[in-house]
């Protein structure tokens, strides 16, 4: 294959990535320290408005313009995880510091596994920059940050970071809950053929507990399990689409034997957990309350590895789905969504639904006392 011709302005955004990626490590190494000693005395939403607070002070006015949307602003829900030009600031167009800065805000979102497998897909795009011939589309400085409304601990207001395989989405509301999904997570290459990275898995467990699943099924399980041979060539609840659950649903964890339903457990906690401890508890316990045993475990493609293969877990609250279908099954897709709280659509509907009640009282009241007085 011929060299690609490759811009100045790409080799320099790339290089800059590179000259702050040791940084970035040891920053990671000392904040997960932090974390984990103070976690019990700071509320999630804190954590983010002062991460966010601080990030947008270390930006000139022009690039706090760039990277600040209006909470309703239309961008907010139009997630892509393609490689693309976007609106907002890209880690190349920051300095080290502030690149920092900006990372830090996954800290505040993602768990150590979640963090350290965004940091790992963000480099694949080095990976690609050098199988590709130097492919000036695959720079890793391409990873954009969005902040939406004001970061308030009283207020609503979101945060976005997203590139290529990557679209990690948060909302706050009234500085109180939040909420994180859309979350996508995607690997290409699956498994890195050469260089110093060769063998590296970046979301291999996921892949390797489904397929440890399916294999424990007996015969009569895989026939309700395994619901089609041919594995979609993507993921179905992608960008643009309304979350929804899928038919068929495959095979039931009431339908499972203790090991097999642990093994499932297990499945859904390789998921869950690249989001913080205390969001991963409270979204198990959603998960519990619409009951565990309601939950599907569906199949399809081939069932050996280095083959197209899909499949998706899915119960009353949420869908996860796993998909493996591209570049000779060597190209990874993974989204999470909740279908009532997808950009925290549940808690902006108390969130306006307790605003309506409080003007409602206060015009009550101010009707009451023009009525009282002389």
């Amino acid at each position: 294959m011929p060299a690609t011709d490759v811009r100045p302005g790409s080799l320099s955004r790339f290089s800059h990535f590179l000259q702050v990626k040791q940084a970035i490590a040891i920053l990671a190494a000392v904040s997960f320290l932090v974390v984990c000693s103070t976690v019990a005395a700071h509320d999630i939403a804190q954590e983010m408005t002062d991460a966010a607070t601080v990030f947008l002070q270390a930006l000139g006015e022009e690039d706090r313009g760039k990277v600040t949307f209006e909470f309703d602003d239309p961008h907010r829900i139009d997630w892509q995880f393609i490689p693309m030009e976007r609106p907002g600031l890209s880690f190349g167009d920051l300095k080290p510091e502030q690149l920092l800065l900006g990372t830090g805000l996954l800290q505040t979102g993602l768990s150590h596994r979640g963090y350290a497998t965004s940091m790992q897909v963000m480099v694949l795009e080095s990976v690609l920059h050098e199988m590709e011939n130097f492919n000036p589309k695959r720079d890793p400085s391409k990873y954009h940050l969005f902040i939406f409304g004001k970061p308030s601990t009283e207020k609503t207001w979101g945060w976005r970071i997203e590139g290529h395989h990557l679209s990690v989405s948060f909302t706050v509301a009234d500085g109180q809950a939040v909420a994180f999904t859309p979350l996508f997570l995607g690997a290409s290459p699956a498994k890195v053929p050469v260089g110093n990275l060769k063998g590296l898995r970046v979301l291999g467990q996921q892949e390797d507990l489904g397929r440890e699943l399916v294999r424990n099924l007996s015969a009569e399980q895989k026939e309700v399990a395994v619901v089609d041979p041919t594995a979609p060539k993507d993921v179905i609840n992608g960008p643009g689409v309304i979350a929804k659950s899928l038919q068929p649903v495959g095979l039931l964890a009431k339908d499972m034997t203790g090991a097999q339903k642990k093994m499932l457990r297990r499945l859904i906690d390789s998921f869950v957990h690249q989001i913080r401890p205390e969001l991963a508890a409270a979204d198990w316990k959603e998960i519990e309350d619409a009951g565990f045993d309601n939950v599907g475990f569906a199949w399809m493609g081939f069932i050996q590895p280095d083959k197209p293969h899909y499949f998706r877990v899915q119960g009353p609250t949420f869908i996860v789905e796993y998909d493996n279908t591209q570049n000779k099954a060597n190209h990874v897709h993974i989204v999470w969504r909740d279908f009532e709280n997808d950009f925290g659509k549940d808690l902006l509907k108390e969130h306006y639904q307790s605003q309506h009640k409080e003007a409602a009282e206060a015009s009550e009241t101010t009707e009451a006392s023009e009525t009282t007085a002389p």
